[in-house]
């Protein structure tokens, strides 16, 4: 990749957006105005048909409303600045110039989030349009399965087939299971013929509906004979190379991606602190195989939706006028196996599309929990200097 001139990430202050913001708050506030003054009136005015219950209704109202309109006041901040970003990918630097990036994928529950689920978000992490050799994934396995040990070679196997097929055919939907579902026949581009392209798929798919028989075979095999707990198992780390026989792994010859085992140790007797302390077992032991300045987080079922989001991050990341001051790069979660019928806005659109933007404004987005590339520096304790 060659290295183009000019910035790597512009922001835009998205001017209609704050002209609208802005007069919705002033006309809000001005109803607020005149239905706290009405409210207010009423405690002031000589009636005497005003009762004891009537007066503490009203008062209740009052005070209901008073809450209610501090807790609008505060939210207008998130409306008061709202900007949006653009990265230049193309602008980056060549691969082997790239800073390498750790993935940490936390899991707990085989039965709770199914294994197979699990390795897709897996696999779409080691699918990130990064060079291989800087891209290290590790995989939390809080309840220290052996299912989840299983499916993390499975997956490994499987993906020497997927990554060079979404690599061959610039496939956008990295995630296994959303791309066969969506049947998107069309979607790879520089491929020689629709034929070539179809057959190949066809063997992928074959590839991915026998990674997930071997999962649940293994599952049905070994329910109930585990040696240990979730709450009581001995530490494991591991590099998984996967179950296929070395002359096949010799027979594909394209780098991927270290794909890395943990389980903590866990004990009755002490506490774990759930997914921080998973987070910051991942963080010590990546910092002594691969220590990767930056680390992107990911939820077990947040699967890598567009897969130059890491190239987008170092947009950011390595740009000299945000580097100093910046710790994380936040992206929105997407949600697609919502009902039509969302009354409720499961999709979280307010957060993610309006309020995120704004926060963005005023110096930033709150950390969001997963989906977001953080800097490693910025999670450790600076050393006190001598003489401060």
């Amino acid at each position: 990749m060659e290295h183009s001139s000019g910035p790597l990430n512009l922001c835009h202050v998205l001017t209609k957006s704050i002209i609208i913001n802005r007069t919705h708050m002033l006309v809000h506030a001005t109803a607020l105005s005149a239905l706290i003054y009405y409210r207010a009136s009423f405690f002031f005015s000589e009636s005497k048909s005003r009762d004891r219950a009537t007066t503490l209704a009203c008062l209740t109202m009052f005070l209901a409303e008073l809450g209610l309109s501090f807790l609008w006041l505060l939210s207008q901040a998130f409306r008061w600045r709202p900007v949006r970003r653009t990265a230049f990918p193309k602008r980056l630097p060549e691969d082997k110039e790239l800073p390498p990036i750790d993935v940490f994928v936390c899991t707990a529950d085989p039965d709770k989030e199914p294994t197979v689920d699990v390795m897709n978000t897996v696999v779409s992490a080691m699918a990130l349009d990064y060079p291989p050799e800087k891209l290290h994934v590790y995989l939390s396995d809080d309840g220290g399965s052996t299912l989840t040990l299983h499916g993390t070679r499975e997956a490994h196997d499987f993906a020497r087939w997927w990554l060079p097929f979404c690599k061959r055919y610039g496939i956008k939907t990295r995630c296994p299971k959303a791309f066969f579902k969506e049947e998107e026949d069309g979607e790879g581009i520089g491929m020689s013929s629709e034929n070539e392209f179809g057959s190949e798929k066809k063997i992928v798919k074959e590839k991915y509906e026998l990674f997930k028989e071997r999962v649940n075979e293994y599952r049905k095999r070994h329910r109930g004979d585990s040696s240990h707990t979730s709450r009581d198992h001995p530490p494991t780390i591991e590099v998984v190379r996967g179950n296929v026989p070395d002359e096949v792994m010799q027979a594909h010859q394209d780098p991927m991606p270290k794909l890395i085992y943990v389980s903590r140790e866990k004990r009755p007797s002490h506490h774990h602190h759930f997914k921080a302390g998973a987070l910051n077992v991942l963080l010590r032991v990546s910092g002594v195989m691969s220590n990767s300045p930056y680390i992107l987080v990911l939820d077990c079922d947040m699967y890598c939706n567009d897969p130059s989001s890491a190239r987008q991050a170092m947009c950011f990341h390595l740009d000299p006028r945000l580097s100093p001051s910046l710790m994380l790069v936040q992206f929105p979660q997407m949600f697609h196996n919502i009902s039509e019928n969302d009354i409720y806005d499961s999709k979280l659109r307010p957060y993610f599309w309006t309020g995120w933007y704004g926060m963005d404004g005023l110096k930033g987005p709150v950390l969001s929990g997963t989906c977001f590339y953080i800097k490693r520096e910025s999670l450790y304790r600076k050393p006190v200097q001598e003489g401060k």
